[in-house]
């Protein structure tokens, strides 16, 4: 009797991509968006980049407002969808890829700390000995994980796909 299934860590989704294996997506995607953009009739220039295990697509004009409605978060999520499942079909393998649009990345930074900064002080007022936060990405529920141990709290995730958010509670 055969078997078809694999065990996680063979399946290519659970392995390790090499630098190699995310310049590859990083061209994949850059081939992608240079297509939509044309189709769409916008201008920008990509920059391709690797870090912490992933890689990194910027979009940037130096035509102000250019990429106004690009850059809106819901849609560089959606466009970033789009894009891993272009990597995906090309390469084979499941995408982390991360697609920032005219700086939207590091303006949801600032926006999440802003948030972190408010539901911690919630918590010093003594309201409350946690504080939940809205359901958001995976990668955004990171860099909310990242901000909230920066400032000496502890987070966790609760809740299960698009309801999954993070609680902050004392150290």
């Amino acid at each position: 009797m055969t078997s078809d299934i694999t065990s996680p860590a063979s399946t290519p989704e659970r392995a390790a991509a090499t630098v190699e294996q995310l310049e590859q997506e990083g061209d994949v995607a850059a081939d992608f968006l240079e297509e939509l953009l044309d189709i769409a009739d916008i201008d920008g220039d990509l920059a391709l980049d690797v870090k912490s295990g992933r890689a990194y697509v910027s979009l940037e004009s130096d035509q102000p407002g250019s990429l106004a409605l690009l850059s809106n978060p819901d849609t560089v999520q959606a466009l970033q969808e789009l894009t891993r499942i272009a990597v995906q079909n090309r390469t084979g393998r499941f995408s982390r890829l991360i697609l920032d649009v005219g700086g939207s990345r590091d303006q949801r930074q600032r926006e999440l700390e802003t948030l972190v900064d408010r539901a911690i002080a919630r918590l010093e007022e003594g309201g409350s000995t946690q504080a939940s936060l809205p359901a958001m990405s995976s990668y955004e529920r990171k860099l909310v994980h990242d901000i909230v141990a920066d400032r000496g709290f502890t987070s966790e995730s609760y809740g299960e796909g698009a309801d999954r958010h993070t609680v902050i509670s004392r150290g």
